[in-house]
């Protein structure tokens, strides 16, 4: 993999200064398929994703994407290419086209319905109000503003935690969908059997710091217990 498709962070410290979430992060993020971010809460999982699109900056170190450090991007440009959808879905006021158009303005209906329909909502949803949709419903239509900018990465941070199990599914697919159609995706998750079902990377954070990464079969045998349970080992 060249250094055109990772991220890399060389001494990545994050938060607060006096007391820095993450730590002297050395760290390789692939960028292609599904790179699942777990571990315990409070690891600095979600300060990891967000360091990605420059929604916060860390404050040692440095991060690269592309072959570029990130502070020589212009934010509003890297964040059109490394998207990101939250945990609650933001919807704004008006239709569900005003709403894609948050992202786009200039979007055509015809353009609009097909990115509607590439997330598996019906595009007759696009003049509804976007406060009726459902949870699930709000969170693809999200991923569908994200993917207007065409972005090469895309950023969930547990998109699904909110959602019943059949939402949850059905944006899990879109998660792997994406990933196969060759939309990098780095996603933070709980969930352990989720975590089995999405990953073609895993990274686990646990105080600060990165505990292990590699894939699956390589983290279920890890000699170290916390892993093993970040990732949902099976029983030896």
């Amino acid at each position: 993999m060249s250094s055109s498709d990772v991220f890399e962070l060389i001494g990545v410290s994050a938060g607060p200064a006096d007391e820095p979430i993450l730590r002297g992060l050395d760290l390789t993020v692939a960028a292609n398929g599904v790179t699942v971010l777990a571990g315990p809460s409070g690891a600095g999982k979600s300060t990891l994703l967000r360091l990605l699109n420059r929604l916060d900056d860390p404050v040692a170190g440095e991060i690269r994407w592309r072959g570029r450090a990130l502070t020589e991007w212009e934010p509003t440009d890297l964040r059109r290419q490394v998207a990101m959808v939250f945990q609650r879905a933001p919807v704004f006021p008006g239709s569900v086209l005003d709403n894609l158009r948050v992202a786009s303005p200039e979007v055509s209906a015809d353009r609009a319905e097909h990115v509607l329909d590439h997330v598996g909502l019906p595009t007759g949803l696009l003049d509804h109000d976007a406060s009726t949709l459902s949870g699930g419903e709000a969170q693809r239509m999200c991923v569908a503003r994200a993917l207007l900018t065409e972005p090469a990465v895309l950023l969930a941070d547990e998109p699904t935690a909110a959602l019943d199990r059949a939402a949850r599914a059905t944006v899990e697919e879109l998660g792997r969908s994406l990933a196969g159609s060759g939309v990098a995706v780095i996603w933070v998750s709980h969930d352990t059997d989720q975590l089995r079902r999405l990953a073609d990377h895993v990274i686990v954070l646990a105080d600060g710091s990165v505990r292990a990464s590699g894939h699956l079969d390589e983290l279920d045998v890890s000699d170290d217990a916390l892993v093993r349970q970040s990732v949902g080992a099976p029983s030896p």
